[in-house]
């Protein structure tokens, strides 16, 4: 198992020159739980978020796989830059888009997702631009999971994103590298060094842009391979090295 050490005390990174934060959500900020609607979000997580975003003179960006809307119902509204949908819907903290506003996915092919999580067995999660398939409760499911969404995926022309227990069809092209690449280009991230922070496989593409762009990935939890540099145990202790 890799043995990642933890990143330099937040408090010494900012002392030495400007960052860009990008974090993600579940299981990074939260713990993991058996459905999306499941979390425990600490109570006070969207203000310390928020004085967080301040701190680092608007550089911090959630890059979630969750659609923006969805995050906003468990930490209310956003005025921080934030990226969801695996980094297809990227807007500004004023809540401009960046890029091109993303399509959801075909009425038809939606409903033929959600006639097959309900007849095998699968928790579905429907999106405004995709669908995802948890397995959380069996994991059995995963093989037949994958079989069926690539099936869909050739025919809607969609990218297939995997995590911990979910299967989801998004538009071609989204992931969490992408957006952060956007965030890069533009006021205030520009000219930063870009630290993206992740448990989860899709977040591997964030810290690999991340490195690329003179910066790092910080793991939460144990997997491997990573391109992280450094590592975290828990959401605790991303919470306790971020002072949230």
């Amino acid at each position: 198992m890799q043995n990642l050490p933890p990143p330099p005390s937040f408090e010494a990174l900012l002392s030495s020159q400007d960052i860009a934060l990008f974090l993600d959500f579940d299981g990074t900020l939260v713990e993991l739980a058996e459905t999306p609607d499941g979390i425990d979000v600490p109570q006070h997580l969207a203000k310390n978020l928020h004085a967080l975003f301040d701190r680092l003179n608007g550089r911090l960006a959630l890059v979630s796989g969750r659609a923006i809307v969805d995050l906003e119902q468990h930490l209310g509204p956003l005025t921080i830059a934030k990226a969801g949908s695996h980094g297809g819907d990227c807007r500004h903290a004023d809540g401009k888009n960046i890029g091109k506003i993303p399509k959801g996915l075909p009425p038809e092919l939606l409903a033929r997702v959600a006639e097959f999580a309900e007849r095998r067995g699968f928790t579905l999660e429907d999106k405004p631009h995709g669908a995802a398939l948890h397995y959380r409760s069996d994991p059995s499911l995963e093989e037949e999971g994958v079989e069926f969404a690539q099936a869909m995926a050739e025919e809607g022309d969609l990218d297939i994103k995997r995590g911990k227990c979910v299967i989801e069809l998004v538009g071609r092209g989204a992931n969490k590298g992408s957006a952060l690449r956007g965030f890069m280009e533009c006021a205030p991230f520009a000219g930063a060094m870009p630290i993206f922070v992740g448990d989860d496989i899709t977040d591997e593409d964030g810290m690999r842009a991340a490195r690329d762009m003179g910066g790092f990935g910080v793991l939460v939890g144990e997997r491997e391979p990573t391109v992280a540099k450094y590592g975290l145990a828990s959401p605790a202790a991303v919470h306790h090295w971020l002072e949230l």
